[in-house]
């Protein structure tokens, strides 16, 4: 083995590939994000942000939008409701369904959490100018838009 290569970290072939790349950035976010918000706080996010971008929904399709369980859902949904940062109500049309709102309380907490999430993406795209994290948005979201939805 030798040894005289050891801090150059991993191989050209794997820093060369996008998905590598993609993924050890990843992993950092997760990292950042996870030092500055708590697991609950994220799904929490995820969900206030749905609600706030396209008003009521109900909890299946939260699930669809977010890629995310029903099961996870609901259990989001039940702590949400229970702080009062949903409104939860039976849909008219089908008693089947929940139909989930934000409340006011809900998007100040929502607007707090994209605070810290911005906080995270400076953190996270620090080497970068304003222009070059509009463009490596815009070719992530390209990319992301040239594949079918994946679960979360």
């Amino acid at each position: 083995m030798n040894d005289e290569g050891a801090d150059a970290g991993p191989p050209a072939l794997l820093r060369t590939l996008a998905s590598w790349q993609t993924s050890r950035i990843s992993i950092l976010g997760a990292r950042l994000t996870a030092a500055r918000m708590p697991l609950e706080a994220r799904s929490d996010f995820a969900v206030l942000a749905a609600l706030e971008e396209y008003g009521e929904l109900s909890q299946a399709e939260i699930g669809r939008r977010l890629g995310l369980d029903r099961n996870n859902v609901n259990g989001i949904v039940t702590r949400l409701h229970g702080s009062g940062l949903i409104e939860r109500h039976t849909d008219p049309a089908d008693r089947r369904r929940n139909i989930i709102a934000a409340t006011e309380l809900g998007l100040r907490h929502l607007h707090q959490l994209n605070g810290l999430a911005l906080t995270v993406q400076d953190e996270l795209l620090a080497a970068l100018s304003a222009d070059e994290r509009r463009q490596l948005r815009a070719l992530l979201e390209k990319v992301l838009q040239s594949h079918p939805a994946q679960p979360a």
